[in-house]
């Protein structure tokens, strides 16, 4: 891995399974100072209402796919990309070009202030297969899948089967750690406060 120097900022890719707690992680170290930079924020501005990525999406995929206000119909595209590896492939090719220049603008942003950390929150960075070489390192935030589901759950109150339909199409953990360059554990046992003071140990160790 590359340390960063006094002029670029360390890049590094954060990542996790839908219910790990991903999300925690990143917002706390954007408080300590961290530059986030966020692919699902990013690409839910690209298909709200007025988004960049929505005129091609209709165009691909069909006016109905745009909801009555003017955003992307999700659960209607999240039904056709669960059901359809080519139909994602499709979306990806969309959304991804745009995101990535998002990032980009982001990132020269926070170079320009001086930043000593960019945290690259990627839901999907082990399944793109294209993060890796424009990362200095990889954070995973692990928690056993049971505990995904029971999560999910909880937050979204969706079914069983709709969970599991979800962290089927994303990375497994093994794939994940496999990947990894350091794992925060977060499951059963680990409290809220518990787990800051851990993102906090990390925030300090890039002198945040």
């Amino acid at each position: 891995m590359a340390a960063a120097t006094s002029a670029q900022p360390f890049r590094l890719g954060l990542t996790g399974g839908i219910g790990s707690g991903k999300s925690t992680v990143g917002m706390r170290l954007a408080q300590r100072g961290a530059a986030l930079i966020d692919a699902d924020a990013i690409s839910r501005s690209l298909t709200a209402a007025g988004g960049a990525a929505l005129p091609v999406i209709a165009q691909v995929f069909g006016n109905d796919l745009i909801a009555g206000d003017g955003a992307l119909n999700r659960p209607r595209m999240r039904e056709l990309v669960f059901a359809n590896t080519q139909t994602r492939q499709q979306l990806e090719s969309i959304l991804h070009p745009l995101i990535a220049e998002q990032t980009r603008q982001q990132y020269a942003a926070a170079v320009a202030t001086g930043c000593k950390l960019v945290v690259h929150d990627i839901p999907l960075l082990v399944e793109s297969g294209r993060w890796r070489q424009d990362l200095d390192g990889v954070l995973v935030v692990d928690c056993r899948e049971s505990t995904q589901v029971e999560r999910v759950m909880a937050r979204n109150g969706l079914s069983v089967d709709a969970v599991r339909s979800i962290m089927h199409a994303q990375a497994s953990r093994a794939q994940r750690l496999a990947a990894a360059d350091w794992v925060l554990y977060n499951d059963e046992g680990v409290t809220i406060e518990a787990l800051d003071a851990f993102t906090d140990q990390i925030a300090a160790w890039f002198g945040l």
